[in-house]
């Protein structure tokens, strides 16, 4: 997830990782025009072994802040250096034992707590930052294949834990479930810790829409906004129509999603940038190559407000904005996985310029 028992948008997600599928749409060559370009202000060593996915951050009591990583082909987590890119440690290994991971996917930062949706596993994992200490496990009584996590403070000491869940059916997993079936793709969570801060966990049900034209096919990035009391889950099959789908924290549809046509690509991270309690942003990487396209959304209209690359990243993942100041980031930053191999910072300053946005989330 430290700081207090509160959400940042840096969690994010929020949690991506590729699921079965055919290839989406032929990239562009490069970017269209009306994309901005932003220099990374870093991109860490490459290391292919890995396969990163998800992204979130957490600050320590001294102020250092780690990007936290999941890396799926080594059972482990990745701890950066948030201002230098720099590599840390890994933690983990592969197996079901606490502190062991199978493909871990999503990851999720509150307060000193860590979650980590593994897919091969079938559940999500607390840990305890910043040793890493395993504390609990839950959901492998009804997971059955985890990919995102978002996580919501409802009341003081009690948390709601959101689990995307993109089972497949066929011989290679690669068919969408019957329609009926897809009530399941987003599994809630009750957690509640006690005086030590020792967590226990409910299940609090599932939900999805089952209609052809809405329907929840293919699922893995989701985000909440608290102000609003909604959610934004991203369905990746591009076969039907990959978009962002908006909900209620009560599991409803509202009937909104970005406009059809929008992503040319897989929307996998989504990341929230609140600039004050009533404004700001959403942000969605668009898995493309050679560049990936991060889109910028009005944060109440979902009404896109313009987009940009950078001059490396390409077949983003996983996101994380950290909007609170940082040594080397006083405005914030966002981190983007890049080509499964790295983490890409890229300065909010520079994001606000070259899309001419809210002057007052570049400060």
């Amino acid at each position: 997830m430290r700081i207090p028992l509160l959400l940042c948008a840096s969690l994010l997600l929020a949690a991506c990782a590729s699921l079965p599928a055919p290839a989406p749409a032929p990239d562009p060559a490069s970017p269209p025009t009306a994309v901005a370009s932003v220099p990374e202000r870093y991109v860490s060593v490459e290391t292919p072994g890995d396969e990163l996915d998800s992204l979130a951050t957490w600050t320590t009591e001294d102020g250092q802040v780690w990007v936290i990583a999941t890396a799926k082909t080594t059972h482990q987590l990745v701890v950066f250096d948030a201002d230098s890119g720099e590599r840390l440690r890994s933690v983990g290994g592969k197996g079901s034992g606490p502190g062991e991971f199978l493909r871990p996917n999503g990851v999720a930062v509150h307060g000193d707590l860590l979650f980590v949706s593994e897919r091969d596993n079938r559940r999500v994992q607390v840990l305890e930052l910043p040793g890493f200490r395993s504390l609990a496990t839950f959901g492998d009584t009804q997971l059955r294949s985890p990919y995102g996590l978002w996580v919501h403070e409802t009341a003081p000491g009690e948390l709601r834990v959101y689990v995307t869940d993109s089972f497949m059916d066929g011989p290679r997993h690669d068919q969408v479930p019957p329609f009926a079936q897809l009530d399941q793709r987003v599994r809630r969570y009750r957690l509640r810790l006690d005086r030590s801060g020792a967590p226990s966990v409910q299940y609090a049900g599932a939900f999805g829409d089952t209609r052809d034209a809405t329907a929840l096919r293919m699922v893995e990035s989701i985000m909440g906004d608290p102000a609003s009391g909604r959610l934004l889950i991203a369905d990746e099959d591009t076969r039907h129509l990959a978009t962002v789908r908006e909900y209620t924290f009560a599991g409803q549809p509202t009937g909104r999603s970005v406009a059809p046509g929008t992503f040319l690509a897989e929307p996998e991270g989504i990341a929230l940038w609140t600039c004050d309690p009533d404004t700001g942003y959403w942000l969605v990487a668009d898995q493309l190559a050679p560049l990936t396209i991060f889109r910028v959304f009005d944060r109440a209209t979902l009404a896109p407000l313009g987009a940009f690359s950078g001059q490396v990243t390409r077949s983003t993942d996983g996101i994380a904005l950290h909007a609170a100041s940082t040594a080397r980031f006083p405005a914030g930053v966002l981190y983007a996985v890049h080509a499964d191999r790295a983490v890409a910072a890229f300065d909010l300053r520079d994001v606000v310029e070259a899309l001419h946005l809210d002057p007052a989330c570049g400060q």
